[in-house]
C-alpha cells in the first residue's frame, strides 16, 4: 500500500502558489503543440496558423472544460455559489465539457482560415493523451477523483481523504487513456488515417470512452451524485454517448467517398 500526502502546490513565489494541476495543463498543452509542429502538420499552410490555433484551443479547454463540469456535476451549487464559477484554481473541470469546448474551437477556427476543422481535430486528437497523462497523473497527487475501497497490493490511501485503502484510478487512467490510446492513435497515424480528416477523431472518440468506461468501475463516484441508472456512474453514461457519436462518425467517414 502507498500513502498520498503531496502537496498540490508545486512551489510558490512569494504569495503566488503554482499547483501541479495548473503545471499539468501548461505541460500537455506545450508537448501537444511541439509534437504537432514537428511531427504531424505538413502542410506550410496549416503550420503558419497553427500558433493562433492554440489560443483558440485554450479558451476551448477552459471554457468547455468549467461549463462542463458545472452543468454535468454539479449544477446545484454553483447556482447558488455563481460567485465560484470563475475559481477554476479550486478544480472543478470535466473532460468531457473541454472536449465540446475543443470542438466548438476548431469549427470556429476552421470557419475563419477556411479549414476543414476536422484536420485540426484530428490533430488535437493525436496530442490529447499527453494532456490526459499529465492531467490524471496532477489528479493523483491532488487526492481527487480517487479510486474505489480495494484490498489490491497497489491501493493507496488518500490521506487527505480519509483512512481507507482505495484503487489509484487516477494512474489507471493515465495508464490506459494517455500512454496506451497515444500508441493506439499513434499506430493509426502511421497508417496514413490522417488522409481521411474526423477518421483520427473518430477512433479517439470509441477507444477514449471505452477506456474511460472501464476504468470507471474502479473510480469512486462524485459524492453529489453518486451512482445512476443500472448502477453506473455519471461518466459511464456520457461516456457511453461518446461512444456512439464517435461509431457513427467512424462509419460515416470510413464510408464516404
Amino acid at each position: 500500500m502507498f500513502t498520498n500526502n503531496f502537496d498540490p502546490v508545486a512551489f510558490q513565489i512569494f504569495s503566488l502558489e503554482i499547483r501541479w494541476y495548473s503545471l499539468a495543463y501548461i505541460v500537455g498543452i506545450l508537448l501537444g503543440w511541439l509534437y504537432c509542429k514537428k511531427q504531424l502538420i505538413k502542410d506550410k499552410a496549416l503550420l503558419s496558423c497553427f500558433d493562433d490555433f492554440i489560443s483558440y484551443l485554450i479558451i476551448g479547454i477552459i471554457a468547455g472544460g468549467r461549463a462542463g463540469y458545472i452543468i454535468f456535476y454539479n449544477l446545484n451549487y454553483y447556482l447558488q455559489n455563481p460567485v465560484e464559477i470563475l475559481m477554476i484554481w479550486n478544480g472543478g473541470m470535466s473532460f468531457h465539457g473541454g472536449l465540446i469546448g475543443v470542438v466548438v474551437s476548431a469549427i470556429i477556427f476552421g470557419n475563419k482560415y477556411k479549414l476543414n476543422y476536422f484536420i485540426l481535430l484530428d490533430l488535437v486528437a493525436l496530442v490529447a493523451p499527453i494532456g490526459i497523462f499529465f492531467g490524471r497523473l496532477s489528479n493523483f497527487i491532488n487526492s481527487e477523483l480517487y479510486g474505489r475501497e480495494t484490498d489490491v497490493p497497489w491501493s493507496v490511501k488518500f490521506v487527505m481523504i480519509d483512512n481507507m485503502k482505495r484503487h489509484p484510478s487516477q494512474i489507471y487512467e493515465a495508464i490506459f487513456e494517455g500512454i496506451i490510446l497515444f500508441l493506439l492513435l499513434r499506430y493509426f497515424e502511421k497508417k496514413n488515417y490522417l488522409e481521411k480528416p474526423g477518421l483520427i477523431s473518430s477512433i479517439f472518440l470509441v477507444f477514449y470512452s471505452l477506456f474511460r468506461f472501464i476504468v470507471e468501475f474502479f473510480r469512486s463516484p462524485d459524492p453529489q451524485i453518486g451512482y445512476m441508472a443500472f448502477n453506473l456512474t455519471l461518466g459511464q453514461i456520457i461516456s457511453i454517448i461518446f461512444l456512439i457519436f464517435g461509431g457513427i462518425l467512424y462509419f460515416s467517414k470510413t464510408n464516404a467517398n
